[in-house]
């Protein structure tokens, strides 16, 4: 690859057609050797993080799943979830193997030649379960993030087996099914908390009626702290199952204005609350903003899958949460509205949440 690039390469239009039309995604960018950041993905300072406002004695929960059945476990995840909104679960049940296999998969995707990948995009895509893109929201968004990401709706095996791209099909379906027990377990202690006794097949919907799963690729940044791999924001699941390499990155919104790193744990899987669940436990549950830093010296990614509720199912606190008399905070909304409120704009933290406040 070269080691300089023409100068040209910086105005707008140009970047545009590398990054977005023509699939090459910010993995392209990286690789031409740029030695310094376009102004495109430059950051406005108050976006920037910065070790004045990293709290490094500070840690995410990190439980063992070991004895699911023990009530420690249950109370510890819903401790967590309360208080930080995020947690690491380690001996879960899902085969290592599993997760290597889905990272090795996700890297094969996105070594793929650019005009493979662009078959994907939004505009050639053959589904719109099935999407290639950058950034996240390019056409909103004053400056760029720098990430890539394949983003996959589940409707069923057999349409993923038929879209779904062959160089990650597989692994990820293989995750996907590795994981539905440790869904199913955390949901049903979390449940437990809030007066939901039994998940029926009403609450089987609204708590994870719907899955999306994400191949995040991060690559090398040549001024890693001028931008973002993903800005300030909280996720609109219910909960979110996030598997990371040993890069490091992911950052968790501490007291205040600090933040707070979630360490890689080899073989560890990131849980987070997502916006649904908040909006149905009537705020028991935290949904916590997070964000990644772009890496100077490693390529990084991450999967995660995004547990949800079906987009036409309406969504509110809980008549359970709510039987003692406490007051609802967020009305009903239809969960596909919410979710075209949060992509239709930048990462702006939680503003999202606004959407469902009464």
């Amino acid at each position: 690859m070269a080691s300089t690039v023409a100068t040209p390469i910086s105005e707008s239009s140009n970047i545009t057609d590398l990054v977005v039309t023509n699939g090459n995604g910010v993995k392209g960018l990286s690789e031409m050797g740029l030695k310094t950041l376009p102004k495109q993905y430059i950051q406005p300072v108050e976006e920037r993080i910065t070790v004045s406002n990293i709290l490094p004695q500070e840690s995410i929960p990190i439980i063992d799943m070991s004895n699911w059945d023990e009530q420690k476990v249950s109370e510890s995840i819903c401790d967590a979830a309360e208080k930080w909104g995020f947690f690491q679960i380690i001996n879960h049940g899902v085969p290592i193997e599993v997760l290597e296999n889905v990272k090795d998969a996700t890297h094969r995707f996105f070594n793929l030649p650019a005009e493979e990948k662009r078959k994907f995009s939004k505009e050639s895509s053959p589904s719109n379960s099935v999407r290639f893109g950058t950034s996240f929201c390019p056409e909103a968004e004053k400056a760029l993030e720098w990430k890539d990401y394949l983003s996959l709706f589940y409707v069923s095996e057999d349409e993923a087996s038929a879209l779904w791209p062959s160089a990650c099909k597989d692994q990820v379906l293989e995750y996907m099914r590795g994981s539905e027990l440790v869904i199913q377990r955390l949901l049903e202690a979390l449940m437990k908390r809030i007066n939901v006794k039994e998940i029926d097949e009403t609450k089987e919907s609204l708590l994870m009626g719907s899955k999306r799963i994400n191949l995040n690729y991060y690559p090398i940044c040549p001024n890693p702290e001028l931008t973002v791999g993903v800005g300030r924001h909280s996720d609109v699941s219910t909960l979110t199952i996030l598997l990371q390499d040993n890069i490091g990155g992911l950052y968790v919104r501490g007291n205040n204005d600090s933040w707070v790193h979630i360490p890689p744990v080899n073989g560890s899987l990131v849980i987070n609350v997502g916006d649904a669940l908040q909006i149905m436990s009537n705020g028991r549950y935290k949904s916590i903003e997070h964000r990644v830093v772009a890496s100077g010296s490693k390529d990084r990614i991450s999967v995660p899958i995004f547990v949800n509720p079906r987009p036409c199912d309406m969504i509110g606190p809980f008549s359970e949460v709510l039987a003692g008399g406490e007051k609802a905070l967020y009305k009903q909304v239809l969960y596909s509205d919410y979710v075209k409120h949060f992509f239709n704009k930048a990462h702006d933290g939680k503003n999202t949440i606004e959407f469902a406040k009464i």
